[in-house]
């Protein structure tokens, strides 16, 4: 690690250590007990009173959305890759392609479609005696993806190409034919699909207009789901498979549409995490600071640009959180009606979230402890015999409704394109099979994961942030000194800053602070399983967790404004600052962008090069 890491790391540490010990001013979050209209004083109601939105928001809530939605969807990808795809319905189907006046090719360009297969390629000069038969492997991993391949066995002068599928449904986007100087060889088929498209054949394969990493798998899926065809990847459940197609059914099979819903649903987390602040708070300068935090961490920007479910669970997560805290903070005596809106909706989300990804069954977990905490308020305020049957009892039925029943509906209804494909009823007993099926095959492949992975890490690495990703890399030349990556971890600053903040909130919930019990029920709830976890996992699974880390940071800076002369504290303001130049000077690393191997020595490479950028 270079001096210049170093001397930032700490700094970094001091300073997310000041913050914290300027929070400590030995008085929990408590509502200053009410008057009523006699002017005597009232019993305290509820540990919490939200802060509203107001008109001032606006403007800041605006800005701080329209910079994260920049930062989202440009340079997102291509929105102009081959859509129209020939499928070659059984082996041994062939297409010819019929070049306009014979030529001597170097090689071929095609795009693959989203099916495995292998394809043989021959070539002719008369169209009669066919000459080479090479077999070109088209396997999961290279599925939606620019392919080059040159011949072992030189073209020469040639009118005809034959490709014969080897395998059946096999599906190809398009198909280029290059000379020596890489320039496009004009051709006809019958098989219109394979060359209708030749404006859109790229120069080479980049991240711009292929799929990586676990893309291959889960836009593949979307696109299969779309198709009524029966789905390759069914080791999560479908609900984030099925938004992701939402997308590709705005802009088609393309690397934009595929990623488009990653990117919205990433977009949203910053709108909806700044009026969680604000009620939580109060402070508008507070909020906009921490959203602008979470703009420029690196997990949230690359993780959502990406074509993988991980974004969809924390989307929900935070929003059922959302909705907890709407409920968890009403008066003590609140009647029943008043309770069930917020947690009906809170537990629709956890239903949306667990159809998407099963570990957001682990946040669910903190809102059960929650729920635990509230009631056992409102038991021990209103009285164990007053409440019992005219509260207690119909909010543990409504929230087995909201938190069992929705799940297990929202569970079955995901399952509609399995339906879809399989050809079955929904309200059959071979849905059900369908479905249990499944549940039980994603246990047995969960549980019993036994690999190794360059980049897996354990938990503590992602709390310390010491094992980011590396998701795509592609060097220009031989000698390695122009690279393109994409990778995500997280921005320093904010995540060491977030766990300091994360210590004091335990200091404080001890103390009897009970917003700080909320935000440490949802960072250990969606953190400690992970401890228990066997099984590879990668610091991506801490994304969830980064959501509590910026509403412990913003507890952290209220605090700190509050204790500042006029309120006028600049440490948020510095934070912010100090995130946006980390994520500027790590932008190319997780965007796709090139750098320079001079520029990753000296400014990338963290931690003896445990950062793999």
């Amino acid at each position: 690690m270079t001096v210049s890491v170093f001397a930032f790391t700490v700094l970094t540490v001091l300073g997310a250590l000041l913050v914290v010990v300027r929070t400590f001013d030995g008085n929990p979050e408590r509502l200053e007990p009410g008057r009523d209209a006699d002017g005597l004083e009232q019993p305290l109601r509820r540990f919490h009173r939200p802060s509203k939105l107001t008109r001032r928001d606006a403007l800041p809530l605006a800005a701080v959305t329209v910079l994260c939605a920049l930062l989202a969807f440009l340079n997102l990808g291509s929105v102009r890759n081959p859509v129209s795809w020939h499928t070659f319905a059984q082996a041994g189907d062939s297409a010819v392609l019929t070049l306009r006046q014979e030529a001597e090719p170097a090689g071929v360009r095609w795009f693959s479609g989203a099916t495995v297969g292998a394809w043989r390629l021959e070539w002719s000069a008369d169209g009669v005696s066919w000459s080479g038969g090479e077999q070109l492997e088209q396997a999961y991993t290279d599925v939606l993806k620019w392919h080059d391949h040159t011949p072992e066995e030189p073209f020469g002068r040639v009118r005809f190409l034959r490709v014969t599928a080897l395998r059946a449904d096999l599906t190809l986007g398009e198909i280029a034919v290059t000379d020596a100087a890489g320039a496009l060889i004009p051709f006809t088929s019958g098989a219109e699909a394979l060359g209708d498209e030749q404006d859109l054949v790229p120069a080479e394969e980049d991240w711009r207009n292929s799929s990586y990493f676990d893309k291959i798998y889960h836009a593949r899926t979307a696109w299969e789901h779309l198709t009524a065809r029966q789905p390759y990847e069914i080791t999560h459940p479908p609900l984030g498979k099925v938004i992701i197609g939402f997308g590709i059914r705005l802009f088609g099979m393309t690397p934009f549409g595929w990623r488009f819903s990653g990117a919205l649903f990433g977009l949203l987390l910053v709108p909806l995490l700044y009026v969680l602040l604000k009620l939580m708070l109060g402070s508008t300068a507070v909020s906009v600071c921490v959203s602008l935090v979470y703009t420029f961490d690196f997990m949230r920007f690359a993780q959502s640009r990406i074509a993988t479910i991980d974004t969809y669970g924390v989307f929900f997560t935070l929003l059922m959180y959302f909705f907890f805290y709407l409920y968890y903070t009403q008066p003590w005596d609140a009647p029943l009606r008043r309770t069930l809106l917020p947690l009906g909706l809170s537990g629709l989300s956890f239903a949306l979230g667990v159809a998407s990804k099963w570990t957001c069954v682990f946040g669910g977990g903190g809102l059960a402890v929650l729920w635990c905490l509230r009631q056992g308020e409102r038991l021990r305020r209103g009285g164990l015999r007053e409440e019992l049957t005219g509260y207690f009892l119909p909010t543990v039925a409504w929230s087995c409704v909201f938190f069992l029943g929705f799940p297990l509906l929202a569970y079955w209804v995901s399952y509609a394109p399995y339906a879809r494909a399989a050809g079955v009823s929904m309200g059959s007993t071979d849905y059900l099979k369908l479905i249990l099926d499944n549940v039980r095959y994603m246990y047995n492949y969960h549980s019993g994961l036994d690999a190794t992975h360059p980049y897996a890490s354990p938990w503590w690495k992602w709390v310390l942030d010491l094992r980011p990703i590396l998701y795509y890399l592609h060097y220009f030349d031989e000698g390695y000194q122009l690279r393109s990556a994409i990778g995500a971890g997280g921005n320093p600053l904010f995540w060491w800053t977030g766990l300091g903040a994360m210590v004091c909130m335990g200091v404080k919930g001890i103390r009897g602070d009970r917003m700080a019990w909320f935000v440490l029920a949802g960072w250990l709830s969606t953190l400690l399983p992970w401890v228990l976890v066997e099984r590879c996992a990668f610091i991506y699974h801490y994304f969830p967790c980064t959501l509590f880390l910026a509403l412990a940071i913003g507890r952290c800076l209220r605090d700190c404004a509050r204790r500042s002369p006029g309120g006028r504290d600049k440490t948020a303001w510095f934070l912010a600052a100090g995130c946006a130049v980390l994520f500027a000077v790590f932008c190319p690393a997780l965007s796709g962008l090139p750098y320079t191997s001079g520029y990753s020595a000296h400014l990338l490479s963290w931690f003896g090069g445990s950062w793999p950028f």
